[in-house]
């Protein structure tokens, strides 16, 4: 039997809070790796690359490698004859479920950049199994879940877009994925059935959060003040509103 390491001192050293469980750190090469506490331990993952570290047939994923082999069958003329078995479809089901618990503590750490790369990495690797598993149910096996991952990319891609101040482009993001997720095919499956509507509940509510921190333009707030003015019957005042607000629409006009 090869010796133990006991983990108490280090377990100590970060007593378990699941207010406070998951953090970025330097590894002893000096690489930045992902940290996770558990009640009874640590988890630990590879932020760039394959989350545990492994390189399938010297690749960084097996859907690197099976999209290495997509593209010679492609260069060789023979991709129409390309398909994934359901050993090889199980093998990226599993390595998919590795990034889906990676980019969970990324968002949770406000990690965006990176949880848009992890998300829109297992969305390729959804469409490609869909397109070339032999069997119908490997091909429509994750499905049931893309609801929830469009979401969790989309919701990722906004806040990134609202870091950098521009409210417009999220809004935007938010409300394509909406539609998108509502163009999807049905299925007849309760999980689908109820990650989408999850799914368009969170989007809607993050739009409206959005779109309550947008910061107002001079003519958008005098837009209020107007309407404000009208339902106080301030005459006055709204017809003083009205000419700023025509004025300001002219100068806009003119530029």
């Amino acid at each position: 039997m090869s010796s133990s390491v006991d983990l108490r001192g280090l377990l100590q050293g970060w007593p378990y809070d699941p207010e406070d469980d998951t953090r970025t750190a330097r590894g002893d090469d000096g690489r930045e790796i992902l940290q996770v506490r558990l009640p009874l331990g640590l988890e630990q993952y590879e932020l760039n690359g394959r989350p545990d570290g492994v390189r399938p047939h010297g690749m960084d994923s097996l859907l690197d490698f099976h999209l290495k082999r997509l593209a010679e069958a492609k260069a060789s003329e023979q991709d129409a004859a390309f398909t994934l078995t359901h050993e090889e479809c199980a093998g990226l089901f599993a390595e998919g479920t590795l990034y889906y618990y990676r980019y969970l503590h990324l968002f949770q750490i406000k990690d965006w950049l990176r949880t848009v790369r992890d998300t829109s990495r297992n969305l390729r690797m959804f469409d490609f199994v869909h397109r070339y598993a032999e069997s119908e149910p490997d091909q429509m096996y994750q499905e049931q879940w893309r609801p929830y991952l469009m979401r969790m990319n989309s919701a990722a891609s906004a806040m990134l877009e609202l870091e950098n101040g521009n409210h417009d482009k999220a809004l935007e993001i938010i409300q394509t994925t909406i539609s998108n997720i509502h163009s999807l095919p049905e299925m007849e499956d309760e999980t689908f059935k109820i990650e989408r509507r999850r799914s368009l509940a969170a989007l809607r509510e993050l739009a409206g959060q959005i779109q309550k921190t947008k910061p107002v333009s001079e003519l958008e707030r005098l837009e209020q003040d107007l309407r404000g003015a009208i339902e106080t019957q301030q005459f006055e005042r709204a017809a003083e509103l009205r000419d700023r607000i025509r004025a300001l629409r002219k100068r806009e006009q003119s530029k």
